[in-house]
């Protein structure tokens, strides 16, 4: 989920719309106000139905499956998880001119994640590990296997190699691609080779809420199935540093080549959005330039880690 402040009629879909859907489907829930969420998503617009519902809409083709599959397989992997997750109440059909499946679920209550709002956050970062570890402990059997539906998180970054070349090629001059193309070769050489595990997909601080200053529940599961979970580690680098991140290295454990993988995951989605930040957005720019150097920074300390290991055994 990419966050986005809530603009009425975003693709399409404004309020009006949501309740002539609900009126015409789910009748006994008519009288309900529909109002839009203060922060939503871009792959798919929400709103309010009353006080203890949302409904959810897809925003284009692409995010479709993921009505369908959510509804399938969140209350499956719900009882198994430390904190919430949404609860499919009802799914949807096209109509009143939308296309595409959409869902009523459970409100969730918390605020988006952000530092300002977390009491410990190495305590929250071991909480996140803790998730992340109980989802790969549920049972995978039948799970949607990882591909078009998950944005291909779950199968192996090298799906993303012409991208991330091509933004190696973009970017030289202006950030140290001789480090990053070694950061990449690396995941590339890591291959997966455990047993397909579920994974969230998009493991982000917009899609965890905290109250009380703690984790209290993982939303928007819509890049979520089976396959490998190097792609959830990604969160090491995008929100967490310092005493927070050995936090969660240590909670989460993964193997070294997994890390490796989860390197590569957050260096291509850090290159791909400097490409389109660098000259036109400041801030923003900072912040992926922010997680290319930290993730160049990973990479060399564990490449001297390793070293320094397999030195000492040839003693």
């Amino acid at each position: 989920m990419v966050e986005s402040m809530c603009i009425d009629g975003r693709a399409g879909i404004d309020a009006g719309l949501v309740k002539r859907l609900v009126a015409t489907q789910f009748p006994q829930w008519s009288a309900l106000p529909v109002t839009p969420v203060e922060v939503d998503g871009w792959d798919n617009r929400t709103y309010r139905l009353g006080d203890e519902m949302t409904v959810r809409l897809p925003t284009a083709v692409g995010y479709a499956p993921a009505v369908d599959k959510e509804h399938r397989w969140l209350p499956v992997l719900a009882p198994s998880l430390p904190v919430a997750i949404p609860v499919p109440l009802a799914k949807g059909a096209p109509g009143e001119g939308y296309s595409f499946n959409w869902s009523i679920r459970g409100w969730l209550d918390g605020e988006t994640a952000s530092i300002d709002r977390i009491d410990d956050l190495s305590e929250f970062a071991t909480s996140v590990a803790d998730f992340i570890r109980a989802l790969q402990r549920v049972d995978a059997t039948g799970g949607p296997s990882a591909g078009a539906h998950s944005a291909y998180r779950g199968v192996s970054p090298a799906y993303y190699d012409d991208e991330t070349r091509r933004s190696l090629v973009m970017l030289e001059g202006r950030i140290d691609t001789i480090r990053a193309l070694a950061v990449w070769d690396a995941a590339l050489e890591a291959a997966w080779s455990g047993p397909p595990v579920w994974f969230h997909g998009d493991f982000a601080s917009g899609n965890l809420l905290v109250r009380d200053g703690k984790l209290a529940a993982v939303i928007d599961f819509g890049a979520s199935g089976v396959g490998d979970p190097a792609c959830d580690l990604v969160i090491a680098w995008t929100m967490f540093s310092g005493d927070s991140r050995e936090a969660f290295r240590s909670a989460v454990g993964q193997d070294s080549d997994t890390w490796a993988r989860a390197r590569g995951w957050a260096l291509w989605k850090a290159l791909i959005s400097l490409v389109q930040d660098i000259d036109r957005d400041e801030k923003q720019a900072a912040g992926h330039r922010r997680v290319i150097d930290e993730v160049l920074a990973d990479h060399t300390f564990s490449s001297r880690t390793s070293a320094s290991k397999h030195g000492s055994g040839r003693r």
